[in-house]
């Protein structure tokens, strides 16, 4: 059991953690997270039973990321939080231990009036005990492998907060129409493409985020893997669809309507009489005899659309189909089919500003304790009437800075290590 603690604690299994957790991000990054499964059986093919059996489309929701997740915040409390007492303690007597520690090095006198004007140099503090001189610096840099292992813990705490609490809505939004969310913001979805200019398929769409205080996201790109954020919100490009689109015409009046259709509906004025859509085919093949046979599979366009509708008329049910250009005329309605229109999906997730502020804190924190770590190293130097020793929780540094300046004034070699 020892073995086992004291590798769950060790520096080589914290290593293999970062390691595996940050394959999995490469491959949550490389992959698109949260598609349907008809998505990935179009995109690739022969790999998606792969991707599916190792939850690679839903790799951060996985089972062994959120284990390894435990393990790493497990290693960074064994090996640094319960240690913090010791690193204590041991801050609280360092000058008194410090005083007796058996000199490294017998000094002349020239050699111990230039170790005095280097300790002052370097601006150490000053201590006398019982007749010898101890110098210290920058005690706290004995923290900073703490500091650094305690924000490493904190960021990966606030960042699974951050990335399992947020609420998530999918919402279909067609473009020119504005969608307003419970809290007052309004996102408008300008226009939205499937291919780009070249014809390769890039689903983008552009859209404009206003929070209820007014701040606004200006008009910007949401693609695949490039989702947008502005405030609490992060939208992504999730999925498409195509809608209906006609034009009513009130032949007493001559007022017009416009209608998306993307769900069966029922068009009227009576609520009697009127015009069934049932649904939007993508293409189809007339035969010289004028059958018409509708396809259905597609790559995700409609190059030749047709409308399947039924007109309700006294109770009578007329199935019809009806291309882009064609009008039907339904008790003083005039049904204009219009080419479709197509809309994206944007997954609008909601991420609380405290755990984005939290986590913000918690990187600032990590640095903080890299660069405690490494430029605010603690010095401590003990010197009495004869020589002088290096001490601290790593003394290499400054012993060499010393033996460096010093090599010429000492009187014999070193007799026993710090």
């Amino acid at each position: 059991m020892k073995k086992v603690y004291n590798y769950l604690r060790s520096m080589r299994f914290g290593l293999l953690l970062l390691g595996l957790i940050a394959a999995c991000s490469v491959i949550g990054t490389v992959i698109p997270q949260g598609r349907e499964i008809g998505f990935y059986a179009q995109t690739y093919r022969s790999f998606h039973a792969v991707i599916l059996l190792l939850r690679f489309h839903r790799i951060f929701e996985s089972w062994y990321f959120i284990t390894l997740l435990v393990l790493l915040c497990l290693n960074l409390s064994l090996c640094s939080l319960v240690r913090i007492r010791a690193v204590a303690k041991g801050a609280a007597d360092e000058s008194e231990r410090a005083a007796k520690l058996p000199d490294q090095h017998l000094l002349s006198a020239e050699g111990q009036a230039l170790l005095r004007e280097h300790m002052a140099a370097l601006r150490c503090r000053e201590e006398r005990l019982d007749g010898v001189t101890v110098w210290h610096k920058n005690r706290f840099g004995r923290y900073g492998t703490f500091i650094t292992h305690l924000a490493i813990l904190l960021t990966v705490v606030f960042g699974a907060l951050a990335l399992y609490t947020p609420t998530v809505e999918d919402h279909d939004i067609l473009p020119g129409e504005t969608l307003t969310l419970a809290d007052g913001t309004r996102i408008r979805v300008d226009s939205f493409r499937l291919t780009d200019e070249t014809g390769r398929l890039d689903y983008e769409s552009t859209a404009e985020i206003t929070l209820p205080d007014g701040r606004s996201s200006g008009v910007v790109p949401i693609r695949v893997n490039h989702p947008v954020s502005f405030g609490p919100y992060k939208l992504f490009q999730q999925s498409f669809g195509t809608a209906g689109s006609l034009t009513v015409t009130d032949l007493t009046t001559g007022g017009t309507d416009d209608f998306y259709l993307t769900e069966r509906s029922f068009l009227s004025a009576d609520g009697r009489n009127g015009l069934w859509f049932d649904t939007l085919y993508p293409d189809y093949i007339r035969a010289p005899s004028g059958e018409v046979t509708l396809i259905t599979i597609t790559e995700g366009s409609y190059p030749n659309p047709i409308y399947q509708v039924q007109v309700l008329a006294d109770g009578v049910y007329t199935p019809s189909l009806a291309v882009p250009g064609d009008s039907l005329d339904v008790f003083g309605l005039r049904f204009t089919f219009n080419k479709p229109v197509e809309y994206p999906g944007i997954r609008v997730k909601h991420v609380s500003q405290l755990f984005n502020g939290l986590l913000v804190a918690a990187f600032t924190l990590m640095i903080l304790g890299l660069y405690v770590t490494f430029f605010c190293e603690s010095v401590l130097v003990k010197a009495d009437a004869r020589g002088y020793a290096v001490g601290g929780p790593r003394p290499e540094r400054m012993r060499m800075e010393l033996e460096g300046l010093l090599a010429e004034y000492f009187i014999d070699e070193p007799k026993e290590e710090a």
